[in-house]
């Protein structure tokens, strides 16, 4: 069976896997970026904090995919829950990162204005510093992003939703009829859902920034 004839035939199961992946992605993404910009806005004052944010984010990174959703499985079980809680602690170090660089980078005369025309440090926090810090944040966001596609490929190791169950399920056949095919499949998916999501970001990061931060 020819590449193209696979995948009219198994259009229906990767549409369903690529819905499933993408669906993983957004759901950490979300949760990354709550936790992540969060975690930012509470350190960024304090390079001792923010170093020891960084440094544990940075941390969690290190750990190899397959270690840590080893690790879960006792504790979270298989399917989703392990898949989006080992894609959350992935995601943390760009968007923590940037989230204080973006802060930091604000300039401390602007903050004064703010404090001169009343604002209290949190209202100038949320309609000041953290707009303008937005166009560096949302980039950590996009690097986030980028990066779980390929890593929640690994989460059909737990039974976790995606792609990962065609790529895996044709490198362990390969030698075997369309088990090429599946990988091949699999794997372009995984791509062409990256680059779609990385192009609505473009999109994305215009329309939340402000005309005056634009670029």
């Amino acid at each position: 069976m020819s590449f193209a004839e696979y995948l009219e035939f198994n259009w229906d199961d990767l549409l369903t896997m690529a819905a499933e992946h993408l669906a993983v992605v957004v759901v950490a993404l979300a949760l990354a970026v709550l936790i992540g910009v969060s975690v930012g806005m509470l350190t960024w004052q304090s390079p001792r904090w923010s170093g020891v944010a960084l440094a544990a984010s940075g941390g969690l990174l290190t750990i190899p995919s397959l270690a840590l959703l080893a690790l879960l499985i006792p504790v979270l079980g298989l399917g989703w829950v392990p898949s989006v809680t080992a894609l959350v602690l992935y995601s943390l170090l760009p968007i923590v990162r940037n989230t204080v660089a973006g802060l930091r980078a604000v300039d401390p005369a602007i903050l004064e204005a703010a404090d001169g025309m009343g604002l209290s440090r949190t209202g100038a926090m949320w309609r000041v510093q953290l707009p303008m810090a937005w166009p560096v944040i949302i980039t950590g966001i996009r690097v986030s992003a980028q990066l779980l596609f390929a890593i929640a490929t690994i989460a059909a190791y737990v039974a976790g939703p995606g792609f990962g169950h065609e790529i895996f399920a044709g490198l362990a056949r390969l030698g075997a009829a369309n088990a090429l095919n599946q990988a091949i499949a699999g794997t372009l998916g995984v791509v062409a859902l990256a680059l779609v999501f990385d192009a609505a970001f473009i999109v994305i990061r215009r329309l939340t920034t402000s005309r005056g931060l634009r670029v």
